[in-house]
């Protein structure tokens, strides 16, 4: 029997490493604390990803299939590692289900935490019931029912997009860029325009940045096909006049305030450390980085490598991260972890 490898988190790198062990015949035990595998974009209901434009149900959700399916994936759900102890080669993990797994290696693809805005009340959410977040537009598109205002179910007609919620702001500890936040906004904006074209929506940012290849196709398409308004900005605040929520800022280009009205407000909201971390780093004896993710080490030593010999991290576990990126940091981890084990025993 194959010493398996301990993978911790099943979204999109933990799904991806197991796959990828299964593919050349090596055993897994995965482990997930949520009661269902998929990660953030299936358990916050996504809608279409960036940049497939395919369904997260379908996409993330083949990921899993092919995951469960697997006869060399043994899955554990609603279930969180306990104590983590031993060396490469000869791991010892206690599960809370009450399992005990020797595992030559570990991979940790505990994902991240969706940044709550309760921490920016100054913007309305958690005061006005149509100041949502983009998780919550996600889950409107992707129930079928459309963008609406949460208050009384009314289509929208002016929707502000509020870039860097809970990012690049250090007044709340949070310095990081998230990353992904302006291509999903964009996407976003061009979703609620095709589904509701006489809707006027205004994306408010500090800086664009739709990185790589996304420039064209979300950035310029949005603007010159979609016509959706960008205005630079910071934002004081979000208020209500009894029938309109009210945007108050300064456009940072023309140096004059701005004032305007809109039935509901969107915060483009952050990736945040997971929530677990200072536990897991605890469990697994890893270091954290100075915000508060996984640490990583040297990149062009060995892909994935934690402070830890044999446990390695993959995706938004170590810092904000597209989903494509994590899928290839996921299959990176799974060989570097298929090395602790060894070729012989590993190769089918």
């Amino acid at each position: 029997m194959k010493q398996p490898i301990l993978i911790v988190g099943g979204g999109p790198a933990g799904l991806a490493a197991a796959h990828a062990l299964g593919r050349v015949g090596q055993p897994s035990v995965l482990v997930d604390k949520a009661d269902r595998l998929g990660g953030a974009p299936i358990l916050s209901g996504y809608a279409k990803l960036v940049p497939s434009g395919e369904w997260a149900r379908d996409a993330i959700g083949g990921m899993v299939q092919r995951v469960v399916q697997d006869k060399l994936v043994e899955v554990h759900t609603g279930t969180t590692v306990k104590s983590f102890a031993g060396g490469p080669g000869a791991f010892t993990a206690e599960l809370s289900d009450g399992a005990t797994v020797r595992a030559g290696a570990a991979i940790l693809a505990t994902g991240f935490t969706h940044f709550d805005s309760l921490n920016k009340p100054e913007w309305g959410f958690g005061t006005f019931p149509d100041v949502v977040t983009t998780t919550q537009v996600e889950q409107m598109i992707s129930s079928g029912k459309g963008v609406r205002c949460p208050s009384d179910g009314r289509k929208p007609q002016r929707v502000a997009i509020l870039l860097c919620v809970g990012s690049r702001d250090r007044q709340i500890g949070r310095e990081w860029c998230s990353k992904i936040c302006c291509t999903v906004s964009a996407n976003m904006a061009m979703e609620i325009r095709e589904e509701l074209p006489d809707c006027h929506v205004y994306i408010y940012y500090m800086d664009i940045r739709t990185f790589g290849l996304y420039e064209t196709k979300y950035y310029w398409r949005s603007q010159e096909e979609f016509k959706v308004k960008y205005i630079k900005a910071r934002i004081a605040e979000v208020t209500s006049d009894g029938h309109k929520l009210i945007v108050k800022g300064e456009d940072t280009l023309v140096k004059r305030p701005v004032t305007i009205p809109f039935d509901m407000v969107v915060h483009a909201i952050g990736m945040d450390p997971n929530v677990d971390n200072k536990t897991i780093a605890e469990t697994f004896g890893v270091a954290l980085e100075q915000h508060g993710y996984l640490g990583r080490g040297n990149t062009y030593g060995n892909m994935g490598e934690t402070s830890r010999p044999g446990v390695f991290v993959a995706g938004a576990a170590t810092g904000p991260e597209t989903i494509d990126d994590s899928i290839g940091q996921g299959h990176a981890a799974a060989m570097q972890a298929l090395g602790i084990v060894g070729p012989s025993r590993a190769s089918a």
